[in-house]
């Protein structure tokens, strides 16, 4: 009996025990339960339109839960994220939180199944099919117009004009010190006044002077002889005797008798005669230290005077050959001059410029002074303006040299109604940069990329990019690669390496560097794809530009945008 109560107390303790554990399941599933649902306002939408897609969860008020964000909608694109909208039922909380989607292409689309986070546990939306009709026009109402034409867009102005200016600048001091210093006529000195006179005007000039002089008034009878009989000699030396200044006085004396009795100068005894007393007492005054009187001196003065008279009075009249002989040898004279200023102008000129030359060369380098006077297309993409755009979808944000051009796909056309692929690109003249940009996106639910085929699917593609290359002659391919990161955190692959390219219309191959960054996600896949001449600084210097300016949006930067 007792045994059998001991049976029955134990039981009803499990069976307690099996009632509280019961309860306490329950409430901890109700308290973890959590449902996740979608709604759409439709499934049929015209081009352009957009639907609304709700995703509804409820759960615990302390759960933490993280909608989708960003461009996981595709092949539908996401406009618009609206705020998560939140209220209390009970003990719980039902989330909700609305996506603007639209298409502008017209056909049957799957909106792939949506992750939703609670806790560290995922939840899975349905997929749902949209139909996207496109847009009936009747042409009898509707009036149909021509396309606008292109319009041009003015480009931002440049310094060039600065540079321009600078070098007219530089270029006018210089022609202007040329011509200040050498071929500016300049007002003669007094002395070169008096150089130009004829021989007989310039010894009456110096007479003249002679007489204003202070010689007398200070005692300086040396000086007043000295330059007296200067006067004289200068004279006759350029009219009659081209030695007289220094010849002795009985030289010039004896020589003035030759020609008299030559038939050569009819000079009057008397005329030699006094010319050699002033002479020879000039003498004496200046190594005998003779003192004359001031009589004298002025009858010497006035004798000299008389004596250049009557020397030029002797003179023959010049013939027209000498006339002719005379001017020619001015002419020569000035061409002489002139010769001399261009030689000097040309030598000054030239030595600007190799001084310029050599200072930038030293500054800058003389290859980059080289590359700047001849012209280098790469130096010239460097230092030209820059274009920073946005190709493809989603967006690859890219500074580079010109704006890339989108090129005809040739993509098979069995692919086509599964993917879509958008190339933009641009090659140098010299095909010393090239640069591209491939886009290719699913346009099926069913063709999206598992999360561990991502990483194979993007070495296949990379591994086609190559294949292309080899098929058009591309030799010598060497591949490298490693992870990369853009300057905005956004993962991918780089690959480089080198190789040997065609040059287009020849024979010949461009030794190049090449890299290509890859970025994917379940719906796309990115190639930016470079190739570059391996000799060429200012290309690398580009590429590097090009890198540096690269950026993606991941989703989560592209969802805090649009919250923004």
């Amino acid at each position: 009996m007792m045994n059998y109560e001991l049976r029955n107390m134990n039981w009803d303790n499990k069976r307690d025990k099996l009632i509280v554990l019961s309860l306490f399941f329950a409430l901890f599933s109700f308290f973890s339960f959590s449902q996740v649902t979608t709604k759409v306002d439709t499934t049929k939408i015209r081009i352009g339109e957009q639907i609304n897609y709700k995703i509804e969860v409820e759960a615990d008020s302390s759960s933490l839960v993280v909608f989708p964000e960003g461009q996981t909608f595709m092949p539908l694109e996401s406009v618009e994220a609206l705020e998560v909208d939140t209220t209390k039922k009970d003990s719980k909380l039902k989330l909700s939180k609305i996506y603007k989607l639209t298409q502008f292409d017209s056909g049957s689309y799957t909106i792939p199944r949506q992750k939703v986070l609670i806790d560290d546990k995922s939840f899975y939306t349905d997929s749902l099919k949209v139909d996207v009709n496109t847009i009936a026009v009747d042409t009898t109402k509707q009036k149909l117009y021509d396309i606008k034409p292109l319009i041009d867009v003015e480009k931002s102005s440049s310094n060039w004009w600065q540079w321009l200016l600078g070098v007219l600048l530089a270029v006018a001091i210089v022609a202007f010190l040329l011509w200040w210093f050498i071929w500016r006529k300049k007002p003669l000195t007094e002395e070169e006044e008096i150089a130009l006179l004829p021989p007989y005007d310039r010894a009456k000039l110096a007479l003249k002077k002679l007489d204003e002089s202070q010689y007398l008034i200070r005692s300086e009878v040396k000086e007043y002889y000295s330059e007296l009989t200067l006067v004289v000699r200068k004279y006759l030396d350029e009219k009659v005797y081209d030695k007289s200044l220094e010849s002795t006085t009985d030289q010039l004396i004896t020589r003035l008798q030759l020609l008299k009795e030559g038939n050569q100068f009819p000079f009057s005894k008397e005329t030699i005669h006094n010319i050699e007393t002033i002479l020879k007492r000039a003498d004496l005054v200046k190594f005998a230290k003779s003192a004359p009187d001031y009589a004298l001196i002025e009858m010497d003065r006035a004798t000299i005077e008389k004596e250049v008279d009557n020397v030029k009075a002797c003179l023959p009249e010049p013939t027209e050959e000498e006339k002719l002989l005379d001017q020619q040898y001015k002419e020569a004279q000035e061409r002489k001059k002139k010769r001399k200023k261009v030689i000097l102008t040309v030598a000054i000129s030239l030595f600007l410029i190799i001084a310029t030359y050599v200072g930038f060369g030293l500054k800058y380098g003389f290859g980059y002074v080289n590359d700047t006077i001849v012209g280098h297309e790469s130096k010239e993409l460097l230092e030209g303006e820059w274009v920073e755009s946005a190709y493809g979808f989603p967006p690859v944000y890219i500074e580079t040299p010109k704006v890339l051009m989108r090129v005809q796909d040739s993509l098979p056309d069995e692919l086509k109604d599964k993917f879509e692929r958008t190339i933009f690109a641009f090659g140098s003249e010299q095909q010393n940069i090239s640069i591209g940009i491939i886009t290719t996106k699913t346009k099926d639910a069913q063709y999206q990329q598992e999360e561990g085929n991502i990483e194979e699917n993007v070495s296949q593609s990379i591994e086609q990019i190559l294949g292309e290359w080899e098929s058009k002659n591309v030799q010598n391919i060497v591949t490298k690669g490693e992870q990369y990161i853009t300057p905005n955190a956004v993962e991918g692959v780089k690959t480089f390496g080198t190789g040997d390219f065609p040059i287009k219309g020849t024979d010949k191959t461009l030794k190049g560097e090449y890299a290509i960054f890859s970025f994917a996600t379940k719906e796309t896949i990115i190639h930016v794809t470079l190739i570059w001449a391996q000799e060429d600084d200012y290309a690398q210097e580009i590429i590097d530009r090009i890198i540096d300016s690269m950026e993606l949006k991941s989703d989560e930067q592209a969802s805090a945008e649009q919250e923004e």
